[in-house]
């Protein structure tokens, strides 16, 4: 038997599973598992790929200063305090990289996205779980779990999958009072679609404890193309940075990513249609008995009566040609997360969903 053996905590990682993309038998398949901008990234894109391509023998830029100058010019940040990944999950990386390792505790909360847990496991440190209060993020409930051992505090704001929020000022709550080796991290991979937020940078450039990241793979529908960033204090950034691989970002990546963030104007039109399709959508199944919070993201997250209910929708839509995403792993067997796609989708799964209603309580009464 071979004496090689992986690092401690890596054989805890359950594989991360991505929302499934097709129906076996089914050909007019809608994909609202993933959460992916149903118009694609602004048209801007393709003009910055054809002018990038010309150079794909080229080595990009080690420091990502054109797209780092970009980020700061739109939000009115600091470029020396912004880093960037291969999506916002390899800034996640680099952190628990950076500040955890064996013995040390990392908090992610009751239905936070699996990444954090995986992290935590992939450096050799304890991930721990606390509980939420109505699949929202509770300040007090974490503060009580936080030990000498915590290092990092992992939070999504809007949350995933539950599409809730707490306000700002609870962010700051926990990060006050937060042990004094300990980072909160502010995932805000779903920033964009909230009003008048900035996603926790305010936070950043007041105290010494706070990482904000953001993604290009949601609003700015670059999925495909895996492009993230973060903002800390630079002291925090030169840690990160001695972890990032030199050539992280390619010239594609970054002259995407770049073309997207300066598209203002379709940026607010992809978010004035997701509210709108969002309210939309949460209302008609409110109709049919199928409830939603509150949602602040470009998904809603439906409940069902129970897990078997939430399955045999599931099951139903899928006949229908419309995937969506399962979330017993979440610790939600009895919803469903579907994604605010454009009108056509939406109204497909008000359909469906109504239509399994009618057949499935009306048959069991």
């Amino acid at each position: 038997m071979t004496k090689i053996t992986p690092q401690p905590g890596i054989m805890e990682i359950a594989l991360y599973q991505g929302g499934a993309a097709h129906v076996d038998g089914v050909t007019d398949v809608v994909k609202l598992s993933s959460n992916e901008n149903p118009f694609g990234p602004s048209p801007k894109v393709a003009d910055a790929l054809r002018i990038a391509g010309v150079d794909l023998h080229r080595y990009p830029g080690t420091d990502h200063a054109g797209l780092r100058r970009a980020i700061a010019d739109v939000h009115g940040l600091d470029a020396d305090n912004i880093i960037c990944g291969v999506g916002s999950d390899e800034v996640l990386q680099f952190i628990a990289q950076s500040f955890a390792g064996p013995g040390d505790e990392v908090i992610y909360t009751e239905h936070g996205f699996s990444m954090y847990p995986i992290l935590a496991h992939a450096v050799g440190a304890t991930p721990v779980k606390v509980d939420e209060t109505d699949r929202t993020v509770d300040v007090d409930k974490i503060l009580a779990a936080c030990t000498d051992k915590t290092r990092i505090v992992f939070i999504a704001n809007p949350a995933n999958p539950t599409g809730t929020m707490i306000p700002m000022e609870d962010c700051k709550r926990l990060a006050e009072g937060l042990p004094a080796k300990a980072i909160l991290v502010l995932d805000g991979a779903y920033a964009e679609f909230v009003d008048d937020y900035d996603g926790g940078a305010g936070m950043v450039e007041s105290r010494d404890n706070v990482i904000m990241t953001r993604t290009f793979s949601k609003i700015y529908g670059l999925g495909g193309l895996r492009v993230g960033w973060g903002y800390a204090p630079k002291e925090i950034i030169d840690v990160l940075n001695r972890v990032r691989q030199p050539f992280n970002l390619n010239n594609l990546q970054l002259q995407a990513a770049e073309a997207a963030l300066r598209d203002r104007a379709y940026l607010d039109k992809c978010r004035t249609e997701n509210a709108r399709m969002r309210a939309w959508l949460i209302e008609a199944l409110a109709g049919h008995g199928v409830d939603c919070d509150p949602s602040y993201t470009n998904f809603i997250l439906a409940r069902f009566q129970d897990a078997a209910e939430a399955n045999a929708a599931d099951a139903h839509l899928k006949s229908q040609g419309l995937i969506v995403r399962k979330v017993a792993g979440y610790g939600l067997p009895n919803a469903l997360r579907i994604t605010v796609g454009d009108e056509p989708s939406c109204r497909r799964v008000a359909h469906a969903i109504g239509q399994f209603i009618t057949q499935h309580r009306e048959g069991a009464a």
